[in-house]
């Protein structure tokens, strides 16, 4: 029988009770910080979007901004296969660890693991090694899923990723083999969710200033930028290193066109303003 990963977080990061969840995330779409409703659009002069990033905190907090992303990428494509890429929070197991099969659970029902693109994945980067045990307690890939159940259903799969070593030379091993994963399938096929939070625990304007400073580099697409930015202003992202994967991603799939979705802070969702944490929704479009 198949390995099921049960949710490490539902009743922490989100509602446990399965009508609740859906409640939560219809909340976090109409949210006056979230898309409002889902629509069938692509925006005028794009053709697809590969690509997002997208924040993992608990719904209360970040869940509008992410309904951003997921929102946009309804507009465009109904994906067979998710590959999500977040940050080790606890540095537990492989440096870059990768879930190779079996399915998740979450309140919304059970998603499997595409393990052909997983084995793919792996064949590709050096640093890539399987293990379930190192997503056991982690949040950041587990928070996307049921946003992507709620708008895209059961049917789905994902690839599971999170990386405690987040150096560029893993940003472009993995970049560049996400992307060539990507270029592979029709598009819309296989969309890659870069899942981090920003600024962490300093007051709301300094949130959104050392935001802003490490968002630029990555709206253009410039890698060395965006490291020297994080290091620079003191901006401590947690998912640095999935969001310098996109980065590479794009530039391997010719994106031309990021655009900043939404910026918030946890201030501006639950009023508190002294210590806050940054969420962006990001797209990055061809």
């Amino acid at each position: 029988m198949p390995q099921v990963r049960k949710p490490a977080v539902a009743g922490y990061f989100y509602e446990a009770d399965r009508d609740k969840l859906r409640e939560r995330i219809e909340w976090s779409i109409r949210h006056q910080l979230g898309p409002g409703q889902l629509v069938k659009q692509p925006r005028e002069g794009y053709s697809s979007l590969p690509i997002v990033v997208v924040p993992h905190a608990g719904y209360i907090y970040s869940g509008p901004i992410a309904a951003m992303s997921f929102a946009e990428i309804y507009r465009f494509h109904n994906p067979r296969t998710f590959i999500i890429v977040g940050p080790n929070h606890y540095g537990v197991g492989s440096p870059v660890a990768i879930y190779p099969e079996g399915a998740w659970e979450t309140p919304l029902g059970t998603v499997e693991i595409d393990t052909e693109i997983a084995r793919e994945l792996m064949r590709r980067v050096k640093y890539l090694e399987p293990d379930p045990y190192a997503f056991a307690q982690e949040h950041s890939v587990e928070v996307q899923v049921p946003f992507i159940q709620y708008i895209f259903g059961n049917n789905v799969k994902i690839v599971p990723i999170i990386l405690w070593r987040q150096s560029k030379e893993v940003a472009l091993d993995l970049g560049n083999a996400i992307g060539e994963v990507i270029s592979n399938y029709e598009p819309g096929a296989v969309v890659y969710v870069a899942s981090s939070d920003w600024n962490h625990y300093e007051p709301h304007e300094v949130t959104v200033e050392k935001d802003m400073r490490a968002i630029d580099p990555v709206l253009r697409l410039d890698l060395d930028s965006f490291f020297d930015a994080l290091e620079r202003y003191d901006v401590s992202a947690c998912g640095y290193g999935a969001v310098a994967t996109a980065i590479v991603a794009a530039k391997r799939l010719g994106v031309k066109n990021v655009i900043l979705l939404r910026h918030a802070t946890s201030g501006d969702t639950s009023g508190y303003t002294l210590e806050t944490v940054g969420y962006a929704s990001i797209a990055f479009y061809r």
